[in-house]
C-alpha cells in the first residue's frame, strides 16, 4: 500500500498514513521486517533513528504488512523512494538483522557481515549490546 511517513520512532519503526479511496487515512505504527535497530538510549540508536528520518520522513513509502506483532505494530518491508529500508540500515551499519525473518531476507546477512568487518556504526564497538 501506498502511504506518507508522518513521524519515526527510532531506527525500526516509524508511522505512516496509507491512502484508502484517495485519502490518506488514521497514523498507522509500522515496525520494519528483519531488523533490530538499537533503542534511543543505546549507542548508536540516534543515528540509526536520524538515518530512517532521513530515508522516510515526510515521504512516500510502499508498505507490505507480514503481520502484527504483539504490540500491535503492522510488520511490514518498507520501500521509501526507490530504498528498501531494511537494507539501507543494516548496509550502514545501524541495525542487527533480526534473526526470526533472516531467512525471508537472505541479502541482509551478507550486508550485515560486510557492515562488522568494516567498522560502520554500532559495529565500530568493542562489544555492540543487542536492543533484545
Amino acid at each position: 500500500m501506498l502511504c506518507l511517513v508522518v513521524a519515526v520512532s527510532d531506527g525500526d519503526t516509524l508511522t505512516a498514513r496509507c491512502n484508502q479511496r484517495g485519502a490518506y487515512a488514521q497514523p498507522v505504527k509500522v515496525r520494519i521486517a528483519a531488523i533490530d535497530a538499537p533503542e534511543t538510549r543505546q549507542a548508536f540508536g540516534p543515528q540509526a533513528r536520524k538515518n530512517l528520518t532521513q530515508l522516510c520522513l515526510r515521504q512516500r513509502a510502499r508498505i507490505q504488512v507480514l503481520e502484527k506483532d504483539r504490540y500491535h505494530r503492522n510488520v511490514a518491508n518498507v520501500r521509501c523512494g526507490n530504498a528498501d529500508v531494511a537494507t539501507e540500515q543494516v548496509r550502514a551499519g545501524l541495525a542487527w538483522v533480526y534473526t526470526p525473518y533472516a531467512r525471508q531476507h537472505p541479502h541482509l546477512l551478507p550486508l550485515q557481515r560486510q557492515a562488522q568487518a568494516s567498522s560502520l556504526g554500532l559495529w565500530s564497538q568493542r562489544r555492540p549490546l543487542p536492543p533484545w
